[in-house]
């Protein structure tokens, strides 16, 4: 092992599990939706000009 190195650290599952949509404020929750939302559209459009 090399000296410089660190040692591993140990991190609990409960400690590396992410992922946590916080959505608190209105405002972030409309953002969240909006983007959704727009994403749901732009997956509809680029269907229709693929059969266009």
């Amino acid at each position: 092992m090399d000296p410089n190195q660190e040692t591993p650290r140990h991190i609990s599952a409960q400690d590396a599990r992410g992922g946590d949509v916080i959505l608190r404020t209105r405002r972030r929750r409309l953002i969240f939706i909006a983007g959704l939302v727009g994403l749901a559209v732009l997956a509809i459009l680029a269907r229709l000009a693929f059969y266009a």
